[in-house]
């Protein structure tokens, strides 16, 4: 083990991790539903989806086939003045169960891009209008990933602090928490203006920022100030799509639909990368134009990637049975079954859920936050019992793949809850 994991060392740099002080990693040979394999022999219950994008287990005999199988077929072809039978299935596919109003996929590489796409589709969609807007409106401590423009609308931090001199400005509203929901409407109120090019947001769940939870009706609201003057309505689903709430998006449980979805994460079932920006018809018509300057100049050499189109159909396959709709209604009530025991502890605060996704903060005597020290301690001490979990600072949470049993998510919450009597 220790041979892979120096060799690691000697070349590798891994991402969020300080190099100095890390820790030699974990190698894993082998993945097989919600359990990782150590070199070792040892065995890691994934209760995170591995980053959140494994949702139908690791090495899904269904997705191998399909994506071995394209691979004997074609492997990539240039997408600009060309396609390929998975990337137009796919547009099919997902366009049938996205809100109705979606009408147009724009293929790139993963979440950061989807949204870097969507902020360029907003801001050219006024230019091309010859009426430019140049303001965006986000939540405080949003993350919508680490490119520039994906950095510029997330939360200022201490993830972006050596480049907010080159990141656009952006208005925040405070996230509309339960108790919080008339202040950051009357805030909203002033900052909706008709320089707004678009609001941006994570719909029901904040998830770098701390699984920061809150409900559909302000959110309804604030999309309908936005929409007064306007802006444009980004839904970044890269980690709330597919099925994490309880239903297959988290607009699906808005009134008010985005103008554009970012999706990535559990699009191919954590197989590969691939990123989709969705549009309505309104926002690709603003670019269809004999002058070629009002085109979307933005592309990928690996845009719409033919195994990873297919690995997102197979994934689709997946998503859609009765079966696994039925194990995502089954983790939902597991959570708040446990939800009710973890009630019990003084040392837990702030218990909140949706769908198949549960959080709570520990409550240690130190603000909330991505750099509280018992991060390390809970991390260390839930992997040395087999459950791979990744703290957010003090916010402890669970987002395991769909396929995870009963008797797996017992063994997950035992070994929490002997956590939660040390603290």
């Amino acid at each position: 083990m220790n041979d892979l994991s120096e060799r690691d060392q000697a070349v590798i740099w891994h991402p969020f991790t300080q190099m100095q002080t890390a820790p030699l990693p974990i190698p894993i040979v082998r993945g097989s539903g919600s359990l990782l394999y150590g070199a070792d022999g040892r065995e890691y219950l994934d209760m995170i989806s591995s980053w959140w994008v494994n949702i139908h287990g690791h090495a899904h005999p269904h997705i191998a086939k399909r994506v071995a199988e394209q691979l004997q077929i074609l492997e990539h072809v240039i997408f600009a003045g060309f396609t390929h039978q998975p990337a137009v299935e796919l547009a099919e596919r997902l366009l049938a169960i996205l809100p109705p109003n979606q009408s147009k996929v724009f293929y790139s590489d993963n979440g950061s891009t989807a949204v870097e796409v969507a902020l360029k589709m907003a801001f050219q969609y006024w230019h091309n209008l010859g009426m430019p807007r140049k303001k965006i409106v986000a939540f405080e401590n949003a993350y919508h990933g680490d490119t520039f423009g994906a950095m510029a609308v997330g939360g200022r931090s201490a993830f972006t602090a050596p480049f907010v001199p080159f990141l656009f400005d952006v208005d925040y509203l405070p996230v509309p928490v339960p108790g919080q929901e008339a202040v950051v409407l009357q805030q909203a109120e002033a900052l909706f203006t008709n320089e707004v090019a678009a609001f941006i947001a994570e719909p029901l769940v904040q998830g770098a920022g701390g699984m920061v939870m809150y409900e559909p009706g302000v959110l309804d609201k604030l999309i309908k100030l936005a929409r007064n003057k306007g802006a444009l309505i980004i839904a970044d689903e890269v980690m709330t799509g597919f099925g994490r709430t309880g239903r297959l998006f988290a607009s699906n449980h808005l009134d008010e639909k985005p103008d554009l979805m970012c999706l990535s994460k559990g699009l191919t079932g954590g197989t590969m990368a691939l990123g989709i920006t969705a549009c309505a018809a309104h926002i690709y018509d603003a670019f269809l134009s004999t002058d070629k300057h009002k085109t979307l100049f933005h592309g990928h050499s690996f845009t719409a990637n033919p195994l990873a189109c297919t690995a997102a159909l197979a994934s689709m396959d997946l998503l859609l049975l009765p079966e696994t709709q039925a194990n995502i209604q089954r983790i939902t009530q597991s959570h708040t079954d446990f939800a009710g025991r973890l009630a019990t502890y003084a040392s837990v605060d702030n218990i909140r859920q949706h769908g198949t996704l549960l959080a709570f903060d520990l409550n240690v005597g130190e603000q909330t936050s991505y750099f509280n020290n018992i991060r390390d301690t809970a991390y260390n001490f839930l992997l040395d019992r087999g459950v791979l979990m990744r703290p957010l600072g003090n916010v402890l949470y669970l987002m395991p793949p769909y396929c995870t049993t009963n008797e797996q998510l017992a063994f997950a919450h035992t070994q929490i809850e002997a956590l939660l009597t040390t603290i």
